[in-house]
């Protein structure tokens, strides 16, 4: 299986470690990620407050150069993968502005490549299948709740990820690594998302009640498919110390892939280790 890869710009920066799992994890499967040539900003998070044409045409661009390619398209960022679902579903319905940024491209826009989270692609029954297939060190006494926050769920005429209120989609496949995972009423309240510069009291509000929440749900680490979620809650803790983890690390783990400790050595909050030579974390 191959599909177009949009890393975005926190996957080659502040989120490596995101990269990094999800394409290990993706060679461990036989998923094919083509990387798309020169591809640019999507203009989150920014672009759609300042310019409503720019929020559109940065992130087409990107999706013309995957229909060249005659792929679909994954993008792991959340904030990614919502400007690019958006400024495909906008193309599709507006002529004109289809006609307006194809002139500014110099390319035609056909909607060919449908856009995709690795939560959607990695859910896939085949994939799934697979991915259980290939666990040889179950992550047993590892207690985690998932957390999803604004851009994967909202708004879901857009996203079409999952149920926005009560989605599953990420504990279903945390579930494979064999980690506990819990059940939490905060899996889709937001973290602050952009405001950590401006207003870091309000993202600390945020952030350190979702951690909090967490502890008191009972979970040792939160799980998140989302570079700026990961941030924040990493960043803005309020003194928890909470391990967060990408999902795509903890598969990675489970199947013993090759540098999966490496990339938790990224983190600002350290991850408690000893659940790899089997003692609990």
């Amino acid at each position: 299986m191959k599909i177009a890869y949009y890393p975005g710009c926190s996957l080659e920066s502040s989120a490596r470690e995101y990269d990094l799992s999800f394409r290990a994890v993706c060679e461990a499967v036989g998923v094919e990620l083509r990387e798309i040539p020169d591809w640019s900003c999507c203009g989150a998070s920014s672009a759609h407050q300042l310019d409503p044409f720019l929020s559109v045409a940065l992130p087409a661009r990107d999706l013309v150069k995957a229909e060249e390619m005659g792929l679909d398209v994954v993008a792991p960022c959340a904030a990614c993968f919502l400007r690019l679902k958006e400024a495909r579903r906008r193309l599709l319905q507006d002529e004109v502005l289809k006609e307006e940024v194809e002139g500014v491209l110099g390319r035609k826009f056909k909607g060919s490549a449908q856009v995709y989270h690795p939560l959607q692609l990695l859910g896939r029954p085949e994939l799934k299948e697979s991915l259980l297939g290939k666990v040889v060190r179950p992550l047993e006494g590892l207690r985690v709740v998932c957390y999803y926050g604004c851009y994967l769920v909202r708004p879901p005429r857009v996203t079409e990820l999952d149920d926005p209120e009560d989605p599953h989609v990420m504990e279903d496949l945390v579930g494979l690594t064999g980690a506990e995972v819990l059940d939490w009423s905060w899996k889709v309240d937001c973290c602050g998302g952009g405001h950590a510069l401006l207003r870091p009291d309000v993202v600390e509000r945020l952030s350190g009640g979702l951690c909090l929440r967490a502890r008191e749900a009972g979970a040792k680490g939160i799980v998140t498919a989302c570079p700026l979620c990961h941030s924040n809650l990493e960043a803005h803790q309020g003194g928890h110390r909470i391990p967060v983890y990408y999902f795509t690390e903890l598969l990675g783990l489970a199947m013993g892939l090759e540098g999966a400790e490496g990339w938790l050595r990224r983190h600002l909050v350290s991850p408690d280790l000893k659940f790899l030579t089997g003692g609990e974390a």
